[in-house]
């Protein structure tokens, strides 16, 4: 029988584990219970929570049983981990509108239905607590010496860390301890950067119930150049269309760099490994028939399959190829707003972040309006700007943009 590790593994996806040999027997022998915990720090999951939530398909797969954790306790806090400055602190009303709405992207992945998966809250058990209660019960299971010694804090130490984000261990590791005891879960998955939080709860547990658990970490998404992937000029790549629209989530993966192309495909898709690595080893113009796989492969899980179609659609108009337009980002000029100039039209609509980006881009001959160059830094849009009332900006080789004339 084919065991979960072996996939994961050839995938990419493992990177560090508290015994990776009884994991492996474990994975290959029962059917475990395991976690990943998602802090609700805006109303949308981004692209660094979509390779945590494909570890757990990945498992889900194999009839282990996810709880997927939303964190509306542990986010009144702020994690730590990976930052070099305190999180602001949000509101319990903002962090309760985040968990419903992140609640609803991960069903799109984890199938809950008949008991295969469970959704937790950590605010269930964590809002509740007496201080000094759990301060006598679980504080005193914790080292100071061996906290200030994890990377998460480490890296903290010369900036300043808080008391409040001192606390962030002590609850992550007691979410393992409660889901221990209320589901039996074996196992904490996470990103890299949350193995010490995973070995804090693994220790919880064994001193407070004389068991084993486990902790394994997910590879980060990052390129080639070992940066994090998901970063877009507008910020995050969100999994939210009104955040991110389809279109511009499928040209952030049809625009990735040829040597990410086969591992994005490795772990962001379901595609079988002989096909990624066939996809992998395209070589020059042909490594775009693999970049347009990873862009819809990823667009339609998603977005779904309708959205993912208008959006390679848009893409293949865009450059040239028969295709709908009508799906590039789209703004709308009204008749008397006619005569404003090219550059500050875009900015104003966030297309572009600055007006000194759009005057570098028409200097340096980068910036096209229907297909004609813009060789005027103040060039004013007019009627004669727009064919049949429509106008296809083309910023640099890879970004588009529609404006209608209203």
């Amino acid at each position: 029988m084919e065991n979960v590790y072996d996939v994961l593994k050839d995938r990419g996806y493992l990177k560090q584990f508290t015994d990776e040999e009884a994991i492996k027997k474990l994975l290959g022998e029962e059917k475990i219970t395991f976690y990943i915990g998602f802090d609700p720090t805006a109303d949308s999951l981004h692209v660094g929570h979509f390779i945590a939530m494909m570890f757990m398909a990945h498992m889900q797969r194999f009839g282990h049983r996810p709880i997927a954790l939303v964190g509306g306790g542990t986010a009144m806090v702020g994690d730590p981990s990976g930052r070099t400055d305190m999180r602001t602190m949000m509101t319990k009303e903002t962090i309760a509108h985040n968990v419903s709405c992140i609640k609803k992207q991960m069903e799109k992945f984890i199938d809950f239905t008949d008991g295969k998966a469970i959704l937790e809250n950590n605010a269930d058990w964590l809002l509740g607590l007496n201080y000094i209660d759990f301060l006598r019960d679980i504080g005193a299971e914790f080292s100071v010496n061996k906290m200030l010694a994890a990377e998460c804090f480490k890296s903290r130490m010369e900036k300043g860390l808080s008391f409040l984000e001192f606390n962030y261990m002590l609850m992550q590791g007691y979410d393992f301890y409660v889901l221990n005891q209320k589901h039996n879960c074996k196992m904490e998955l996470g990103g890299d950067d949350q193995w010490s939080n995973i070995i804090a709860g693994i220790n919880l547990v064994r001193k407070k119930k004389q068991e084993t658990v486990y902790g394994m970490t997910c590879t980060l998404l990052t390129n080639s150049e070992g940066k994090k992937m998901g970063k877009t000029a507008k910020g995050a790549l969100w999994l939210d269309p009104k955040k991110t629209t389809p279109y511009e989530f499928y040209q952030y993966w049809r625009n990735v760099a040829d040597e990410d192309v086969e591992k994005c495909l490795a772990l962001l898709t379901f595609i079988p490994m002989d096909e990624v690595r066939r996809l992998g080893a395209l070589k020059d113009a042909e490594i775009n028939k693999a970049k347009t796989v990873l862009a819809y492969e990823i667009t339609k899980m998603i977005h779904g399959v309708e959205e993912a179609d208008k959006a390679k659609a848009a893409a293949a108009g865009a450059f040239g190829a028969s295709g709908d337009m009508s799906n590039l980002p789209t703004t709308e000029l009204e008749k008397d707003k006619l005569g404003v100039s090219l550059i500050d039209y875009l900015t104003e609509q966030g297309v572009l972040k600055t007006k000194s980006e759009g005057r570098r881009l028409i200097q340096q001959n980068g910036m096209s309006l229907n297909g004609d160059k813009i060789i005027e830094v103040a060039y004013l849009l007019t009627e004669d700007s727009f064919k049949d009332k429509e106008a296809i900006v083309k910023m640099g080789k890879k970004k588009f943009h529609r404006i209608i004339l209203k």
